[in-house]
């Protein structure tokens, strides 16, 4: 197989790209800058400049699939105009420029798995959302709206297309984890708000799964929830890696003082209550290593830190 990835130098992107190596498979990094020189025989590289609509369709040519996943990060700090256009442009633009450029090739590639988020749903208020919930509101679900909507070149030229809705990936190396491990490492974590909010969530290792899964199965078109099985509440959240790393989770931060520091990032992240589970990719078979928080947590924790030995 014949992949190529936007997105591949982040967390998701970086270890998609080592699974598919590691099997056998061929992939080629769409990058932003020049290419550089293939560093094996099946890796190479290909300019990918969405700003400036241009998509080097040439190394496109016989691939099997496209796996979209770039876009800037939504942070942890509080949206600004510049901020927002820039999270919403980075996702719309660049999805909308690169399926117009694969709509126009002779042949393309057949198979097209394109970032989305769960925030799609909004605020479910505890209630559960799948494949078939409606759009919720608030700005992370129109540009999840209006960045699935952005592939529509690519299946009006037949191209198999499938949402990525994802939740919060688990991981040490990057994302939620990487960041507030060293809080819980110094039995300084706990809870956000109340605490009795839902979460999303699902360990890299099943993301990688899960991708590998549905390009495997390119009948699987539309939505498709990238979670675990079984969403917790903020605080078991807080909960289980307190137990894990095996350190207190005892001071909670106050939902009063994150909608001051955060505000609007605040109520669509931290404290969103979006209890979501992957209705689709279980139906069609998919079994997840890791479908429990401390199944899940219990792994990523048990593995080297990627720093190690460096």
């Amino acid at each position: 197989m014949r992949v190529a990835i936007t997105g591949a130098s982040g967390l998701i992107g970086g270890a998609l790209a080592a699974s598919l190596l590691a099997d056998g498979h061929s992939v080629v990094r769409l990058v932003r800058h020049a290419p550089r020189a293939e560093r094996t025989a099946r890796l190479e590289e290909a300019e990918w400049r969405p700003e400036q609509g241009r998509v080097d369709t040439v190394a496109l040519h016989g691939a099997d699939a496209i796996v979209h996943l770039a876009g800037a990060p939504v942070g942890h700090t509080p949206w600004t105009r510049r901020r927002r256009s820039l999270i919403r442009r980075s996702r719309v633009r660049g999805t909308r420029q690169l399926c117009r450029a694969v709509a126009a090739m002779d042949a393309p590639p057949p198979r097209l798995l394109s970032g989305s988020g769960l925030y799609f749903y909004g605020d479910t208020g505890g209630s559960v959302a799948t494949e078939a919930s409606p759009p919720g509101a608030g700005f992370l679900s129109e540009v999840a709206q209006a960045w699935e909507a952005a592939t529509a070149p690519a299946e009006e030229a037949g191209v198999s297309v499938a949402h990525l809705r994802t939740a919060v990936v688990l991981d040490r190396s990057g994302g939620l984890l990487r960041s507030v491990l060293p809080l819980y490492q110094a039995g300084l974590g706990g809870r956000l708000g109340s605490g009795a909010q839902y979460m999303s969530w699902i360990a890299l290792r099943d993301h990688v799964g899960a991708l590998r899964f549905l390009l495997e199965h390119p009948e699987i078109t539309g939505p498709v929830n990238l979670c675990a099985p079984e969403p917790v509440s903020n605080a078991a959240f807080s909960e289980a890696l307190g137990r894990a790393l095996g350190r207190p989770t005892l001071l909670p931060v106050p939902a009063t003082a994150l909608r001051a520091t955060l505000g609007d990032v605040a109520e669509e992240t931290a404290l969103l209550d979006l209890r979501a589970v992957p209705e689709r990719l279980v139906k069609a078979g998919y079994s997840f290593t890791f479908p429990t928080i401390d199944s899940a947590l219990s792994d990523i924790l048990a593995r080297p830190h990627p720093r190690a030995g460096a």
